[in-house]
């Protein structure tokens, strides 16, 4: 079976590699242009991109594939060689462009997705970072067959996978691309042999996993301890929470709940105790410790080290100054 691979970061790396050491045929990979990155922010190549480039499969990197959108010249050279590598099945994880009509019906039995959830809950660009902080129980990957819509085409795999108490979208993301990858390989194979039947996605339970934007990541004091840390972990690699102190943004990447019962007359924010271990703050509900923090321009450090450096003290407020118990969530 000849596979076109259209993907990106390193979770449709992951699926590449699956599908290469199953012995599949990927003559074609198609990938975002390059982007600036590092300190330096000089060009670099996606992960898929030097995947397929140290295998030596050919690599097309289009800006757009609408022959009437703003980049008509990336569509036609794409849709040349797309054309002309007469491919069995394309293959999308995480690619980043909308897949037009053409590109939908291009290969013979058209194009499958890995998407990171559930379907039909958590359509949509980040459905990893949605799950955690909505506090899913559970999210997975479905095996879609691709149609015009946002990830509504027919369901063909779909397998569940637990959401752990300190799952972060990276830890959590890790474990989804592997699954991923074993799954594509028993989609493909199934498909080979005239077996794979898709199914409707149901009507009901859907739900948007909209981009995450970086306003987000301003920690809301108000909200109750449970779900302050959902969001912390929802936003870690990307892009992390924040609050302000004494004029100063931080980051904010790990912490737990405290067992500690919250003072009635805190303040949302107002830092509780410090200790080796965590800064523990006051929250809408409950109390919640923050285990890793970071300066602009530093590094992630424990709390204990953080301290050190910053002198955070009890009573200090952090962000907006809010009233005793506010609203939670």
């Amino acid at each position: 079976m000849k596979v076109i691979f259209a993907g990106t970061p390193d979770f449709a790396r992951v699926a590449l590699q699956a599908l290469l050491d199953a012995g599949f045929s990927v003559p074609l990979v198609l990938t975002q242009p390059d982007r600036p990155a590092g300190r330096g922010m000089k060009l670099q190549a996606s992960p898929v991109k030097q995947l397929a480039q140290a295998h030596g499969i050919a690599v097309a990197q289009p800006r757009s594939l609408r022959t009437d959108g703003k980049y008509p010249e990336d569509a036609a050279d794409a849709q040349a060689v797309i054309t002309a590598t007469q491919a069995d099945v394309m293959v999308v994880a995480a690619y980043g462009l909308i897949l037009p009509q053409w590109v939908l019906d291009a290969p013979r039995l058209g194009c499958l997705n890995i998407h990171a959830s559930l379907l039909p809950r958590w359509r949509g660009a980040a459905p990893i970072h949605r799950a955690i902080e909505a506090g899913d129980a559970q999210t997975g990957i479905t095996i879609m067959q691709m149609d015009a819509g946002l990830d509504t085409g027919g369901m063909l795999l779909r397998e569940a996978m637990d959401i752990l108490p300190q799952d972060t979208t990276a830890t959590l993301h890790d474990r989804l691309a592997v699954q991923g990858g074993r799954l594509i390989v028993q989609a493909l194979n199934q498909l080979a042999a005239g077996t794979l039947v898709p199914e409707p996605q149901p009507a009901d339970g859907v739900t948007y996993a909209h981009k995450i934007e970086k306003a987000e990541s301003t920690v809301d004091w108000s909200l109750s301890a449970e779900a302050i840390d959902r969001r912390i972990r929802a936003f870690d690699p990307f892009p992390g929470g924040s609050t302000s102190v004494q004029g100063e943004v931080i980051k904010l990447w790990s912490c737990k709940i405290d067992s500690a019962p919250r003072p009635v007359d805190a303040l949302c924010g107002q830092i509780l105790s410090v200790n080796a271990d965590a800064v523990s703050v006051a929250c809408g509900q409950g109390v919640l410790a923050v285990t890793a923090l970071q300066r602009a321009g530093g590094k992630r450090l424990g709390a204990a080290d953080f301290v050190r450096g910053f002198g955070l003290q009890p009573g200090m407020v952090l962000g907006v100054h809010m009233a005793p118990g506010g609203a939670g969530a």
